[in-house]
Formats: structure tokens, sequence, C-alpha cells
């Protein structure tokens, strides 16, 4: 295959996934979706994801990192990069009451591409999941000796397209930016089935867009030749955007959740909340790693300042005060390969491990199962979340041009550990493919 019809093949790829990942539900089924924008994704490359989530100081010429967008400029100026993740996921959740129940579920983790543009300058661009939400759970209800059933359900999530740019304006310093356009389509109702008559459903959806601006400093200590210190710092302004939601209450003949397609019998109330304030936090991340030509090892810390951001108060009824906690994230981990630069494949094998702890940057509703209907025992509640990841990453050499692809293959455990015994936790079984394609393009060919 001629290096034309590779490039061809590479950019076709991009285009049938980049319409499979627009078209998707992407995969989710806890009830904390419920709340906010959903379960924040914040995806990383997979080689990361391996080493417990650590992004911000790896500076590699050979893996994209968008993360920190100032890692492009390591690129050489002959070098392409394609970049996309799959995974598969195993929950198993447990509210102490009932039996656990698993959910499986697979996603598109990302698709992303890095290229140079001049000396010292490189540039990516891709598509990545931002949110996701995606639950249906309900229960048996009782008021005055009247039974009925209650469902909730909700679908849709937050992607964003970037592109972004790096410059390495001195040696060992690097500067870079993002833009991304960030979108997205959310559809959450509640439904009630009484023992008789016509169902009622109240629902409300909205549709979100927004520019989103990072901007990524990484600075490089070479110890000596096959030593360094990378220091990498993020930070995302805040973002101020409006939406019309539009709240509608219908009645059905029958469960609308099971037929999709149903019309309504009847349209109680319809409106349109005009121009609905969202907010979307700052952040600010920074991150460390030592690496030598065998091992690496990095610590990464975020932070986000979601306290008091204003958003719609019917679509959760809870107020500025109790809705967002500011939420933090720390991740450690490292890699390490027997000799690189050796002819036996699992010499070549790089061998990953991490670990990761956060807080929920939403809070909840908590209603006590002794008492649903008359809501005495309401909290407000909360989880932490703690994880696990192991991973190898497999190379391919191109001995003709000298550049190495790379599988990556990764295995999560994230646990949901809530501060209030009535809420639900879950435990997440994950295992993650990467491939990270190193392609010999922008060279002047010197025959036919």
């Amino acid at each position: 295959m001629n290096i034309r019809k590779k490039r061809f093949s590479l950019l076709v790829a991009f285009l049938s996934i980049t319409t499979v990942i627009l078209a998707q539900q992407v995969g989710s089924n806890s009830p904390y979706s419920r709340y906010g924008y959903g379960l924040l994704m914040d995806p990383v490359p997979g080689a990361s994801e391996a080493m417990g989530g650590i992004s911000y100081g790896l500076r590699r010429s050979q893996q994209v990192n968008w993360t920190n967008p100032a890692s492009y400029s390591k690129l050489d100026t002959l070098t392409f990069i394609f970049d996309f993740g799959v995974s598969g996921h195993l929950a198993r959740m447990k509210d102490g009451v009932s039996e656990p129940r698993d959910f499986y579920n697979g996603n598109l983790d990302y698709v992303a591409m890095q290229f140079p543009l001049f000396k010292n300058v490189g540039g990516s661009i891709g598509l990545l999941p931002h949110t996701k939400m995606g639950y249906n759970f309900g229960d048996k209800r009782s008021v005055s000796n009247i039974q009925y059933e209650e469902h909730y359900r909700g679908t849709g999530g937050l992607n964003r397209i970037y592109g972004g740019i790096a410059w390495e304006p001195f040696r060992n310093i690097s500067i870079g930016a993002n833009l991304s356009y960030l979108f997205g389509n959310f559809s959450r109702s509640s439904l009630v089935i009484p023992s008789s008559g016509l169902l009622g459903e109240t629902k409300f959806t909205y549709s979100f867009r927004e520019l989103k601006y990072d901007f990524g400093l990484q600075a490089t200590y070479p110890i000596d030749k096959t030593r360094s210190i990378t220091l990498g710092a993020v930070y995302s302004p805040r973002l101020n955007a409006s939406a019309d939601v539009n709240p509608t209450e219908m009645l059905y003949t029958s469960n609308p959740y099971n037929s999709p397609g149903l019309s309504p019998s009847q349209i109680l109330k319809t409106d349109t909340l005009r121009n609905a304030s969202f907010q979307l936090p700052q952040t600010f991340g920074a991150g460390i790693t030592y690496s030598t030509n065998r091992f690496l090892v990095g610590l990464d810390g975020t932070y986000q300042l979601w306290k008091n951001l204003e958003y719609p108060d019917l679509l959760d009824n809870l107020s500025p005060t109790n809705r967002f906690n500011n939420a933090y994230r720390i991740n450690a981990g490292m890699e390490y390969v027997i000799d690189p630069m050796s002819q036996n494949f699992f010499h070549r094998v790089r061998f990953r491990g991490g670990l990761s702890y956060s807080n929920s940057y939403t809070n909840f509703s908590v209603n006590d199962p002794n008492d649903p209907v008359n809501g005495k025992g309401k909290y407000i509640g909360t989880f932490n979340e703690y994880g696990v990841n192991v991973g190898v990453g497999l190379p391919f050499r191109d001995y003709m041009s000298g550049h190495t692809s790379m599988l990556n293959i990764g295995f999560g455990y994230t646990r949901q550990q809530p501060n209030i015994d009535h809420m639900i936790s879950q435990d997440m079984f994950k295992i993650s493919v990467n491939m990270n394609i190193n392609e010999f393009w922008f060279f002047k060919r010197q025959f036919n």
C-alpha cells in the first residue's frame, strides 16, 4: 500500500468513526446522571488512562495529549498521529435494600489526530465526549391508599469537537491552546402510572451549544540524556451559556417508555423557558512527570469551581447553594518498559498502572426509603470515587519509517461510595482498547 492510500484510508476511518460517535447514544445507566449535566467524562488518551489518568505533564512525540494542548509541539515535522479508543463497561449497583443489578455498556471513547504545522509548531483536532446522561428507574408509591408507579428516564450528553495548536518558542518551554465547540441535547422525564386511567408524563428537553477554551503550558528540565522532569499546567475559563428549556405535561393511554413512537392522547401544558442560564466551571490543572528511557512516574491534580454556578432550578428542584460542589481529582501513575530498543517484542511492551480519587461535582436529593412519599426523611447526598487502573502498550514498529504504533489495552475498576446509607453505590469494571497509529507522512519523495 503506497502512502497516498494510507492517508486516504486513515481519513476515511476518521470520518466514519466521527459519524458513528455523533450518531450514537453514549452508554450510561447511572441514576446519578439525572442531576446537573450528567456524569463528567473527562477522557484522556488510552495510555494515560492505564496510568490512573495522568496527562498534564506528559510530553511525548508519538501520543496525542489533548488534555494539555502545550504537548502538541513535541511532534516532529514528519509524523502524523491518528488515535481512537473504545471501551466496554460492567456496572454493578447496590442500594442496600434490593438485590444488586448489573448493567453492560459500550462506548466509542474518543477520536483524535495530531500533525506538524511548522517547525516547533504542532496541531491537533478531535471529537471527545464531555458528559453523559442515561438512566431509567422507578418504584411503587402510595398516597392516601392509592397505589401507583413512578418512573424516571433521561438521555443525552455533551460532546466537543476541538482544534488546538502549540508552539515551542524556547527550548523545553511550550505553550498551547484548544478551541472546542461544545454541543449536546438533553431529555429528562418522569412518568406516573396509576392502577387505572391515563398515564401522566412530565418532560424537559433542551439543547446546549457553546465555545470552550483551554490553555496549556509545559516546561521540561533535562537532568541528563536519558532523564527529565516535565511540569504541566492547564487553565479553562468559566463558560456562560443560555438555552431554551421546554417543559411539557402529557397524558398517554399506555407506557410511552415501552413505545417510543406513541403520541400523547392529551397535552396538558407546554411551555418554553427562554434563555435559561447555564454555566460551566473554571478549571485549574497541574501535573509533574519524571521519566527515563525505561521508566515514567507522574502525579496530576485538577480543581473545578462548580459552587454556586447558575443552572435552571426546575430541572432538579435543588438550589444554587446545595446543587454543586467544587470538584477535585488526584491521579497518580507509572509506566515501565524493559528495553524500548530491544529486538525482543516482550522487552518492548509497556506496563502501566495508576490510582485516582475524586469527588462528585453535583449533589443529589435522596428520600428515606422508609418514607418515600411524605419526604420527611429527605437528604442532600453526594459520593466520592476511587479508581485503580492497569494496562499494557503493545508496540508495532514500521521498520521502513522507524515509527512505532501502539495498541493500548487497559483494565479499570472504580468505586462510587456515597456518604448516605440510602444512596446507591456503584462498582464499575472497564476494559478499554486504544489504537495509536503513527504514520510517516510529511516528507518529500525522491522517486515515484
